[in-house]
C-alpha cells in the first residue's frame, strides 16, 4: 500500500470523498514528515501547524456531514512564499520583508480555502523570485530532494522541493521566466505555467507585470489539471485576468492522443542551446511514446531561442527594477547578493530597448500562433542538463540551463514533466506547450506521457 505522504490529489481525495482516508491524518502525516526531514531540504520557511491542523478537523466534519467540496477538499497544499496570506509573514525569502504580515489572503489562497484544501506552509523560494540560491538571506536555500548537493533550480525551489519529497501534495509557485519549469524539472515532478491570465496574480509579490503568472506544481499532471479546477477564476481586480468560460481540465484524460499533431521545436536544443545527450535521448524517448499512442509528430520552426531569451529578459529586467527601484534607492543592504545584481540590471534599461522589446515580443506571439494552427502542441526538452551543484549562479556563469523563456515571452501555456532520468539517476523533463486557453490539452499531454513512461513510480529518498 502507498504511503500516504507518496499518494497523489488524485488518490488521495479518492479515499476523502470516500471516508476511507481522514483528512486529520493525512495533514499529521506530512507535517510529522516535514519535522523529521525537512532540516536535510530547507524547504519550508514556515510551517503552519495549528492552523493546518484545525482545517483539517473542518475538513472531516465537513465531509462527515456530506458536505464534499471537491478534490482540493482536506489536501495538504503548500504555498511559495510570495503569496500573501492573512495574519501569516509572506517574506518574499528575503530581510526586507521577513516582518511583513499581509491583512488579505491572496486571490488564489482564497480559492483554496474556499474548496477546502490544507494549507500547511509557506515555501522557500529565490529572494523576490530572482535572486537564486543565496546563502546570504534570513533562510538558508532549498536544496534538491535527489542530492542534497544539488540545486532544485528557482525560483519556486520550495515548492517543487515539497512536492517531490512528499512533504505536502501540490504546491502554488510562480513563473516569470521559468520559476515553476525549473524546479519541476530538476525535482522530477509536474508544474504548470498556465495561460497568461488564467490565474489571478493579485495578492502575489510582483516580478514583472508582463511576464508573472501563478499556477500548480504536482507531483502528476493529473493533479496539476485538479488543482487548476480551483485556481482558473476571473478576478476582476488583477488587470491581466482574463474572463474565459469555464473550463474542465481534466476533459479528455484517458481518451488517447490518437491524431494529435506534435511539434518539435528541434532547433532549440540541438542548434541554439547544445543539450546533454541524455536529455535528447529522453526527448526522443518521449516522441516514440506519442507515436505509439497515435500522435502525428514532426518538426517545426520558430525563430532562434537567443530571440525568446533577450526579449524576455529585457522586458522582465526592467519592469522587475520599476517595482523595487524605491528599495533598493533606500535599503540596498537588505538584498541579498544576488537578488540585488539582478534588480539592478534593469536600472540600465532604456526605453527605446524597452519599446522595442515589447514590439519584438508581439512579432514572436504572431509567429507562434502562425505556428500552432499546423500543430496541437509543441516541445521541447524543460533544461539541457540535468541539476547543478547548489551556489553556482548561471546568470554570473553564462550558462542558460533551461528552455523557459519562450512561453513567458508568448503567453502560452507550458507545462514540465518529469520524462526519464540520467545515469547517475537525476531527472530529465520535457516541455509541452499549447496555444493560449488549451491548457486542458497540454495537461492531457502530459498525463498520457507520464502513464506510457512510467516516471510517476520513482521517487527521491530522503533520510532524515
Amino acid at each position: 500500500m502507498t504511503e500516504l505522504h507518496f499518494l497523489t490529489i488524485a488518490e488521495a481525495s479518492a479515499r476523502i470523498k470516500a471516508r476511507t482516508l481522514s483528512p486529520v491524518e493525512l495533514t499529521d502525516a506530512f507535517l510529522a514528515r516535514v519535522k523529521r526531514l525537512d532540516h536535510r531540504l530547507n524547504s519550508h520557511l514556515l510551517v503552519l501547524e495549528e492552523q493546518a491542523r484545525e482545517d483539517a478537523k473542518r475538513a472531516e466534519s465537513e465531509i462527515a456531514a456530506g458536505w464534499w467540496k471537491g478534490p482540493l477538499h482536506g489536501i495538504p497544499i503548500g504555498l511559495k512564499d510570495i503569496y500573501n496570506t492573512a495574519g501569516i509573514p509572506t517574506t518574499g525569502h528575503s530581510a526586507l520583508l521577513k516582518d511583513h504580515i499581509p491583512t488579505e489572503d491572496a486571490f488564489t489562497v482564497r480559492l483554496l480555502r474556499e474548496a477546502g484544501a490544507v494549507i500547511t506552509s509557506k515555501l522557500a523560494t529565490w529572494e523576490f523570485a530572482i535572486g537564486g540560491s543565496s546563502f546570504d538571506l534570513p533562510w538558508p536555500p532549498a536544496r534538491n530532494p535527489w542530492d542534497v548537493s544539488l540545486d532544485p533550480s528557482g525560483s519556486s525551489s520550495g515548492s517543487g522541493v515539497a512536492v517531490a519529497a512528499g512533504l505536502c501534495m501540490g504546491a502554488m509557485g510562480s513563473d516569470t521566466g521559468g520559476s515553476i519549469r525549473g524546479p519541476a524539472a530538476w525535482c522530477g515532478i509536474a508544474g504548470l505555467k498556465p495561460t497568461y491570465g488564467f490565474v489571478s496574480r493579485r495578492g502575489i509579490l510582483p516580478l514583472s507585470f508582463s511576464f508573472d503568472h501563478a499556477g500548480p506544481m504536482c507531483w502528476t499532471s493529473e493533479d496539476c489539471a485538479l488543482m487548476m479546477q480551483v485556481l482558473a477564476c476571473h478576478d476582476p481586480m488583477d488587470p491581466g485576468s482574463a474572463s474565459v468560460p469555464a473550463v474542465d481540465f481534466t476533459a479528455g484524460f484517458g481518451d488517447g492522443l490518437k491524431g494529435l499533431r506534435v511539434g518539435v521545436v528541434r532547433h532549440f536544443f540541438e542548434k541554439d542551446l547544445l543539450t546533454d545527450p541524455e536529455t535528447i535521448a529522453a526527448l526522443e524517448s518521449s516522441i516514440t511514446a506519442l507515436r505509439g499512442m497515435g500522435a502525428i509528430v514532426g518538426d517545426v520552426t520558430l525563430s532562434p531561442f537567443g530571440a525568446y531569451s533577450d526579449c524576455g529578459s529585457l522586458i522582465s529586467r526592467a519592469e522587475a527594477y520599476a517595482i523595487h527601484q524605491h528599495w533598493l534607492r533606500t535599503s540596498p543592504e537588505l538584498y541579498g547578493a544576488f537578488g540585488r545584481h539582478r534588480l539592478m540590471a534593469g536600472a540600465f534599461v532604456l526605453a527605446a530597448d524597452y519599446i522595442n522589446a515589447q514590439r519584438e515580443r508581439s512579432r514572436l506571439v504572431a509567429e507562434l500562433a502562425e505556428t500552432m494552427k499546423t500543430v496541437d502542441v509543441v516541445i521541447f526538452p524543460t533544461a539541457r542538463c540535468p541539476a547543478r551543484p547548489i551556489g553556482e549562479d548561471s546568470m554570473a556563469s553564462g550558462f542558460q540551463p533551461f528552455f523557459n523563456r519562450a512561453f513567458n515571452v508568448t503567453g502560452s501555456p507550458a507545462l514540465s514533466i518529469c520524462n526519464g532520468f540520467s545515469q547517475t539517476g537525476l531527472p530529465l523533463a520535457l516541455q509541452i506547450g499549447g496555444r493560449p486557453f488549451e491548457d486542458a490539452l497540454v495537461l492531457k499531454v502530459g498525463d498520457a506521457l507520464e502513464r506510457a513512461l512510467a516516471t510517476r513510480i520513482r521517487r527521491p529518498v530522503v533520510v532524515g
